[in-house]
């Protein structure tokens, strides 16, 4: 998940706590504080119904940043790429009994259609379509509709240093009750609220090491990271072959897997890093913001999510630092920026003589085009 940059406004918060959340590495133990417990997974029936997230950082074959992004010319390799990585965990999963396998994309290349091809992909599989374009992460989750979820293609969480790590979009790490998260282990809370578990997961070292808090997964190790923009891949069919083996067990074995419950109240914090900041709540009475962090009180993993992402919002206003730098070593940006500051000026005019109004928001797109994210 890459460009899930919300417009939304933030929330006022009613009770905020500023939390911390020690770091840990090869060199210090890893100690699980339990900000969600883990019961067991419901019996499944003789259908078993499987929903597989998938994203295109954590791609076998896959070394270059460029093929994960739809401006690049890179992108339709990754197509290429994500497909058969889709392909050989469908494979798998069938394989293990699993009777219905729908596939959600949770990437956001900026790509307006799916980034997953249909053609490519295997016909035993159904992607998911909506009339209106959806949060894969929350939006899907509902009771008696899914037996089991899964992962491809995902990466580690910021901070981890793997291959294109990050929470959710640049520069964003996710802390529940103290302990910072991956989106992984996000689509497992989420679907938690439906005891549903999350069995599969796919993608490079730093996110297996990541998600130790979910021992019960079956992992497929797809290329071990050597920075957030290189990695040592494995052979391609050896990857796919662990795949398939990974996601059949995960499917043997669902028996034994665990359903993750946040626990309430949840204490959410967003840290960020650039290029996102949160100093301009820095001062803002109501609002517990400390080294470079913005936490507040939720009530449930819902509440948690919501304002984790108007948060998200506020964070990413930064990222226009970076365009005002490239702008004034540009030969053009001195004019473009006076233009810009003229702009703002006549809208403040026409605003306040009544003479423009805003559009009205966008709440639906091309029927049959929603298909998650962006």
């Amino acid at each position: 998940m890459m460009n899930r940059i919300s417009t939304s406004l933030l929330f006022a918060f009613a009770f905020v706590f500023l939390v911390g959340c020690e770091p840990w590495g090869e060199d210090k133990p890893f100690v699980f504080d339990a900000p969600w417990e883990l019961v067991d997974a419901p019996a499944v029936g003789e259908e078993i119904r499987v929903l597989l997230y998938h994203d295109m950082e954590g791609l076998a074959g896959q070394d270059d940043p460029r093929t994960f992004s739809f401006s690049k010319p890179q992108y339709p390799e990754g197509q290429e790429m994500l497909a058969a990585d889709i392909n050989a965990v469908v494979d798998g999963l069938f394989a293990g009994g699993a009777t219905v396998v729908h596939i959600v994309d949770g990437h956001g290349s900026g790509n307006p259609d799916p980034d997953l091809r249909t053609d490519l992909l295997d016909p035993r599989a159904q992607q998911v379509f909506r009339d209106e374009y959806f949060d894969a992460y929350f939006d899907l989750t509902e009771d008696d509709v899914y037996d089991a979820v899964g992962v491809v293609g995902m990466h580690a969480k910021t901070g981890s240093g793997g291959f294109a790590s990050h929470t959710y979009t640049l520069g964003i790490d996710f802390l529940l009750n103290g302990q910072s998260i991956t989106e992984t282990e996000l689509v497992g809370l989420s679907w938690g609220r439906a005891n549903v578990p999350l069995i599969f997961a796919s993608g490079d070292d730093r996110l297996e090491n990541d998600l130790r808090t979910m021992p019960w997964i079956e992992f497929a190790q797809v290329k071990t990271a050597t920075s957030a923009s290189t990695a040592d891949l494995r052979p391609v069919d050896e990857a796919h072959a662990d795949m398939r083996e990974a996601a059949k067990r995960a499917i043997e074995n669902l028996a034994n897997a665990k359903v993750m419950k946040v626990i309430t109240p949840v204490r959410t914090t967003l840290r960020a890093v650039q290029p996102a900041s949160l100093k301009l709540l820095e001062g803002v009475p109501g609002i517990n913001y400390g080294e470079g962090s913005a936490t507040f009180i939720a009530g449930s993993m819902q509440e948690a999510y919501d304002g984790f992402v108007a948060l998200v919002g506020v964070a990413t206003k930064n990222y226009v630092r970076l365009l005002y730098e490239n702008l004034s070593a540009h030969p053009s940006g001195p004019e473009i920026m006076s233009a810009y500051r003229d702009s703002l000026f006549l809208r403040w005019f026409d605003v306040e003589s009544e003479r423009w109004q805003p559009e009205p928001e966008e709440t639906s797109a091309t029927p049959g085009r929603g298909h998650g994210y962006r």
